[in-house]
């Protein structure tokens, strides 16, 4: 699908695509802006000194943009489970059990794959700083972006998790994953203010 393809979809009636699939692209936009930064500065006769560390840089930017361009689809069937589940017939008291525990395992998707995209979103976030740090000032504004891309995409991802907890009954999994989406808020607060140092003082 292309890009306006996409977002029509995405602005049409249709509960999918939505907040979480929409939150993998801002990441992987962020996550090959880094690349772009981190082939640039590669290839640049100024920059010799950082050529290894941007090719890692690279390497790892494009794996990241691969994964969250693969969790855009994930994020799309785990809500569509869901949705599935909510139609079950529910009529007899077995259609009723067997829709309640079809409904949980599906909320338990729901969940996880946006956690994992605010992982990602946390390490696009993350090598957008070393791609700040590369010292390549003609590329500021773009490393910028990814920074923030990748702090947006995190931001996303997690009101997608928190978005399963209220119906979610297993209360030690929900519990496990808020513990784990204030970790990765607070961690993301403190890379993107270091990131906007980085790019105010170059």
């Amino acid at each position: 699908m292309d890009l306006q393809a996409y977002l029509e979809e995405l602005a049409s009636s249709r509960a999918t695509p939505g907040g979480g699939s929409a939150a993998t692209i801002v990441g992987a936009l962020g996550a090959a802006l880094v690349a772009m930064v981190g082939r640039i500065t590669r290839d640049s006769p100024r920059h010799t000194g950082v050529r290894e560390h941007a090719s890692a840089l690279v390497a790892r930017a494009d794996e990241l943009s691969a994964q969250l361009s693969s969790n855009r689809l994930a994020d799309e069937l785990a809500f569509g489970a869901v949705m599935d589940a909510l139609a079950l017939p529910k009529t007899t008291e077995d259609e009723k059990h067997e829709r309640a525990a079809r409904l949980q395992r599906a909320l338990a998707g729901a969940a996880l794959v946006p956690l994992h995209s605010a992982e990602l979103a946390r390490d696009v976030l993350a090598l957008a700083l070393d791609a700040l740090e590369l010292g390549n000032r003609h590329l500021t504004s773009d490393a910028g972006c990814a920074a923030e891309f990748g702090a947006a995409a995190l931001r996303g991802a997690v009101y997608n998790v928190r978005a399963n907890h209220p119906t979610l009954r297993d209360r030690e999994l929900v519990g496990r994953q808020e513990a784990q989406l204030v970790a990765l808020e607070d961690e993301a607060e403190l890379l993107l203010r270091s990131a906007r140092a980085s790019a105010r003082a170059s």
